[in-house]
């Protein structure tokens, strides 16, 4: 080896020198080095230190200094002697490079002492790319992966921008100017740009980040073939980490150099269509956010692979249409352009058969529109799918629909900002939410009542806005929210007064009565809760809580107590609520008793409420501003305004007892319309129903006395209505003062020529009704000789009237006057003897004129002079009046079975405004408190004849009146058979509440119809078969009550009897017999289960329409041809089969009989039995205890002398 010869001032160095010796020499050599520029060829001399300064012995030495000296030195070298190094062994390079490598790690801390030569160092390198030498080298990618590593390793925060700039430029060359990039080095370099390391490692991801932009055009071939090698190929290389996150990868790719991707990206189109759903998923995630992303240009660029990712919606894997799904909210808030083919796809997703993803499509558009409405509002369709879901069969898609659509309606109604077209997308809001109280389920009823109290009508405002939120929401909603509203206040008041009851009972001192008392109380209210037996549980709970802690108990009580204000009763609720453990979704005994407290707090009404909202509407009446503030209809915001008063006085009426609340509501008696007083009359009634207003203000009722006197006498008939409710409600002290004088002015005005014929009629019959005792030979004369004899059947005299106008209906106002009098002296007769109660005499005089007014269509004398609409008017007065009569137990009894028959005749009457009023009517009679306030359940009969409705919307009407009032019945049913001690008692009144027994008085109905006009008539045998499935089809399908073998024995029972009003008409009989030919093949061929389990009642046969006949088997089959059935073939049964099951079951007198051609006779004849309990429609009127007073029985008619009560003998 040459001799090594040193710069002038350099001492040698040899490794026996010791360590700071050493560094001394080391330090002033590498100044020297760090001086000398790059002359060529001018330093050959210190080619042997240059190679003895890579010995072994240096690049090993222990000390740490010694290093980095040396690296400086021999990086110095490297630059002097740029681009021909001195190194030429191979090994010698690489370890060289290793060695600099390693002791580039030193950078890693700034704050190092020697951190200034290692950035030297640093520099060095990158000023004449030193590390290109390695090129040369076959493993050159070994050194370079140990670079790039340790570089991606050491940075960091503390790093200067010069730092990092100077390790760019010694790694960029090592990719631009390599004539290859290894898959090694590109996993190091791409597995710092995705997670966890570009949140872990953020520095490493900005260098990777910046290398990458940097060298793309060189990386692009790389990243491209590393792509098709996994994407297309499938083939991954264990070695490689980043494999395993391509997704991430192209996503992260696609934001710091997306011109990479051009080729890439429609390689993942394949993924989309992979028979494997994991790789489907992985590229639906991964192109669903690049796409929906802020600025993306994407679905542009790449149109086919946008089609194809829309396709993923409707994949056939939940998961993905999940994942697609949540994505639509963003695609929706950043890209107007692709918002038509998301609404596209989500109309589909909303109706997915998974539940899942109907609810993440609720969401995304809720989630969308609280973060941008504009967007939904643009697009209707997105707000009805969620609308749509408001009725999904999952509660929790409903809830989360509801919820959203009230936050919605929360957000924009209570932002002035909010532009009008904005506010019109919302209108509709309210009554979607308020219609949720029509579902069944009671976690839907409780969902409402919460959106009412913090979205609707948001409690936390000051009573002012709030009653201005009040107004304006029943102000603007339908019909159909506003009957919802009023529902839903009802419930409340219920579960109020239950838990007032409930709390009272904890006051009395515990004994055996208590406790039977408090178990019922909690089974009532655990009723009123979703999941009823966790509620009976956690109320148990609270039960014994409340009894150990007095302070809890006074604080429900203030919670529950009619005159609570809004902020005592927030603040009391929220104290109970504080006492019962953490508010978290796991303690269902704190959820529970929350969910009690949400139904009884009355935190939207108290009395300040109430004086603001009367000062509102009195502002509205007067044309006043509150219309604008609160926006409302000018034309209706007065009667919106009075019609909420009269809401609120039913269920707060103590809130209205306040001297300043009921001088406004006089106040109001002074304006001019006309249709303010009765609205205004009604609070006061139903003011004075819970508590007399004479008794607490005296002097305020002797100045409303002479006002209700005059319009009574004077003023219009719903004004004079009210008046005499008013009197008779709150000013019990002064009936003797203003009745008789009331009446005699009525007297004076029972005239034709008094301008207030009209309103005596009315008020004559209101008086009749409310006190019928007091005057009562007084109001019977008045009522047979000037409503009866002078006005119901006076000859209808000359009239100017066009008798060519053939309409058969007009609005009652354009009716005549003679005839409107008509029609309020029929109501009048019928509320005159709904207040006698047991005058049957008169009953039944009544009963025959009005079935003549409907006989005659509805003139009554056939004098021909009536105006077809005139006729329509009176014939649905004269059966609304019968009905109203029914109600009522005594007069309501004396009704024929030919009237009863004649009555159901306006069901199908020729005029659809006689049939819809008349149909109203009748569910409004048997909707009414069950058992003894309601038409008996004869009159459930007449719903048969709408089987043959026309019009579909009526048609529709009326069968969901049938199936309200068919399940109030069975609930009734309910809660008697769970009633504590009653059970008994209530099994013998079942025949009489069952709506099972539809059937018995459909059928006679049916037979009398004229519309059957032969037995063995095919036509109108088909149209009666409709009928009967009208009402079989809510009672025989789907049903848990349905008993195969009741209707079975019902039907059996009923074709052995004959028609009760011609026995001896075989035509009648026949059709009777036939139609239950008809029942029988309706129930083998419609239903499935045929189990003969035990009913709750044994069959009946009401002998007011069913002629009992001893001894008579009725063996033969009625039908046509035609119209005979075969049983269900699916169950292989035959009746004969069922009835020897039964007669096994029963020991009953029976004879057998052949059975009939096709299996279809009776084979069991019934010789004993129940079979004629007086069923008529008095009957079903049951009398309960503890429920209603008993009333005398009303003397008994011909018919009752009729019936005979066939025992066994």
């Amino acid at each position: 080896m040459s001799e090594i010869v040193y710069p002038a001032g350099c001492r040698p160095i040899s490794d026996d020198l010791g360590p700071d010796e050493l560094i001394r020499r080391l330090k002033t050599l590498a100044h020297t080095l760090q001086a000398m520029g790059q002359d060529e060829g001018a330093y050959q001399q210190y080619i042997p230190l240059a190679l003895h300064l890579a010995e072994e012995q240096f690049l090993s030495h222990p000390s740490r200094d010694v290093q980095l000296l040396i690296a400086c030195c021999i990086a110095d070298v490297l630059r002097v002697y740029a681009p021909d190094a001195p190194y030429k062994d191979a090994d010698q390079v690489k370890t060289i490079f290793l060695f600099l490598i390693t002791q580039l790690s030193g950078l890693k801390d700034p704050k190092d002492a020697a951190f200034k030569r290692y950035f030297y160092l640093l520099e060095n390198l990158a000023y004449v790319k030193s590390f290109n030498m390695c090129f040369e080298l076959e493993d050159c990618q070994e050194i370079f992966c140990a670079l790039f590593h340790l570089m991606f390793k050491i940075v960091n925060d503390e790093h200067s921008g010069r730092v990092k700039s100077f390790m760019l430029d010694v790694l960029c060359p090592l990719i631009t100017e390599s004539d290859m990039v290894s898959n090694d080095l590109l996993d190091i370099i791409l597995m710092n740009i995705v997670e966890p390391n570009k949140t872990q490692r953020k520095n490493a991801y900005l260098l990777a980040k910046e290398l990458i932009v940097k060298t793309s055009d060189t990386l692009e071939p790389y990243i491209q073939a590393f792509f098709n090698h996994v994407l297309i190929l499938g083939k991954e290389d264990k070695n490689l980490q980043i494999c395993g996150k391509v997704y991430d990868l192209i996503y992260e790719l696609n934001h710091i150099c997306p011109q990479i991707l051009v080729a890439v990206l429609p390689q993942l189109e394949c993924k989309l269509k992979s028979p494997l759903e994991n790789e489907r998923l992985g590229a639906v995630a991964l192109l669903a956010r690049m796409f929906s992303e802020k600025d993306s240009e994407l679905a542009r660029r790449h149109g086919s692979l946008w089609r194809a990712f829309l396709g993923r919606f409707n994949d056939i894997s939940l998961q993905i249409r999940t994942k697609c799904v949540q994505y639509s909210m963003h695609f929706l808030l950043n890209h107007p352009d692709l918002r038509k083919d998301i609404t596209d796809t989500l109309k589909m997703r909303q109706h997915d058969s998974e539940e899942n993803v109907r609810y993440e499509v609720v969401m995304a558009i809720v989630t969308t529109a609280r973060r941008d409405f504009q967007v939904v509002s643009d697009s209707e369709d997105l707000l009805e799918f969620v609308k749509e879901r408001t009725l999904d069969k999952k509660f929790k898609i409903r809830k989360e629909a509801m919820s959203g659509l009230a936050l919605i309606y929360r957000k924009h109604l209570s932002d002035p900002d909010v532009p009008n077209a904005t506010k019109k997308a919302v209108t509709w809001i309210k009554d979607k939410i308020l219609h949720g109280y029509y579902m069944a389920g009671m976690e839907d009823r409780l969902l409402v009542e919460r959106l009412l109290n913090t979205c609707l009508v948001p409690y936390q405002l000051p009573p002012a806005e709030r009653m201005k939120k009040l107004y304006h929401l029943l102000g603007t909603v339908d019909e159909h929210a506003t009957k919802a509203f009023m529902e839903l206040q009802k419930n409340q008041l219920c579960v109020r007064k239950l838990v007032l009851e409930w709390l009272e009972l904890h006051r009395r001192p515990a004994n055996a009565d208590v406790q039977k008392e408090m178990a019922a109380k909690v089974q009532a209210l655990s009723r009123c809760l979703p999941e009823p037996v966790k509620a009976h549980e956690f109320l148990t709970k609270f039960s014994s809580h409340l009894k150990r802690d007095q302070a809890l108990l006074e604080t429900m009580e203030t919670v529950a107590r009619p005159s609570v204000s809004c902020q005592e009763c927030s603040e009391a609720t929220a104290a109970v609520l504080k006492k019962l453990g953490q508010p978290v979704m796991t303690n269902l005994y704190y959820n529970t008793v929350k969910m009690l407290l949400e139904r009884i707090s009355s935190v939207m009404i108290d009395h300040e409420a109430i004086k603001l909202l009367v000062g509102y509407v009195e502002d509205c009446l007067k044309g006043g501003n509150t219309i604008d503030e609160v926006g409302l209809h000018p034309a209706t915001a007065g009667d919106r305004g009075l019609k909420l008063l009269v809401m609120l006085s039913v269920v707060f009426p103590c809130h209205f007892h306040h001297t300043d609340v009921l001088e406004q509501l006089m106040e109001l008696l002074k304006l001019e319309d006309e249709n303010v007083a009765p609205l205004v009359l009604s609070v006061f009634t139903f003011l004075g129903k819970y508590r007399c207003l004479y008794e607490q203000f005296p002097d305020l009722m002797d100045n409303l006395a002479p006002i209700c006197k005059n319009l009574a006498q004077t003023g219009t008939p719903k004004q004079a209505k009210g008046a005499i409710h008013c009197i008779y409600k709150n000013m019990p002290a002064l009936h003797e003062h203003l009745f008789p004088d009331i009446l005699n002015s009525v007297k004076e005005n029972l005239c034709p020529e008094s301008p207030h014929y009209r309103t005596a009629i009315v008020t004559l019959g209101h008086i009749a009704f409310n006190v019928p005792e007091r005057y009562k030979v007084q109001i019977k004369n008045i009522v047979s000789r000037k409503i009866v004899k002078e006005l119901l059947v006076k000859e209808v005299g000359e009239r100017d009237i066009d008798m060519t106008d053939s309409e058969l209906w007009c609005a009652e106002e354009d009716l005549p006057e003679e005839t409107r009098c008509k029609i309020e002296g029929l109501k009048a007769m019928a509320r005159w003897l709904l207040g006698l109660k047991q005058d049957t005499a008169s009953a039944q005089k009544t009963f025959r004129m009005l079935n003549a007014f409907i006989l005659h269509k509805g003139d009554l004398l056939q004098s021909g002079k009536l105006l077809k609409s005139e006729m329509s008017w009176l014939r649905l007065a004269a059966g609304c009046a019968m009905l109203k009569v029914c109600e009522q137990k005594g007069v309501g009894d004396q009704y024929t079975a030919e009237q009863f028959y004649n009555l159901s005749q306006l069901m199908v009457d020729e005029v659809k405004q006689v049939r819809e009023t008349f149909a109203a009517k009748l569910h409004k009679g048997l909707s009414k408190g069950l058992p003894n306030k309601c038409l008996p359940l004869d009159f459930m009969g007449y719903y048969a004849l709408a089987g043959r409705e026309t019009e579909s919307r009526l048609r529709t009407v009326i069968k969901n009146y049938m199936m309200a009032d068919i399940n109030r019945r069975r609930d009734y049913v309910k809660t008697l058979t769970m009633g504590i001690g009653q059970a008994d008692k209530a099994m013998s009144q079942l025949p009489y509440i069952l709506p099972d027994y539809m059937l018995v008085f459909a059928v006679p109905i049916l037979a009398h119809d004229p519309a059957l006009s032969r037995w063995d008539d095919v036509q109108d045998l088909i149209r009666a078969k409709q009928c009967l499935w009208f009402i079989l089809e809510p009672l025989v399908t789907k049903s848990d009550y349905f008993s195969y073998g009741f209707y079975k024995s019902l039907i059996e029972r009923m074709k052995n009897h004959k028609d009760a009003v011609r026995p001896d008409d075989d035509s009648i009989n026949y059709k009777i017999w036939a139609l239950c030919d008809l029942a029988s093949g309706l129930l083998l061929t419609k239903t499935t289960n045929y189990d003969l389990k035990d009913f709750p009642s044994e069959t009946r046969i009401p002998t007011m329409y069913f002629s009992p006949q001893p001894d008579f088997v009725n063996t033969r089959v009625f039908l046509p041809p035609e119209l005979q059935y075969q049983p269900n073939k699916k169950t292989n049964i035959t009746l004969s089969m069922l009835n020897a099951e039964k007669q096994a079951k029963k020991k009953v007198k029976s004879k057998a009989e052949g059975c009939g051609p096709l299996g279809t006779d009776v084979q069991l004849t019934f010789t004993g039995g129940i079979d004629a309990q007086p069923s008529e429609a008095s009957e079903t009127k049951i009398q309960l205890p503890g429920l209603e007073e008993e009333l005398d029985e009303p003397p008994v008619k011909k018919l009752r002398e009729r019936i005979k009560v066939d025992v066994d003998k």
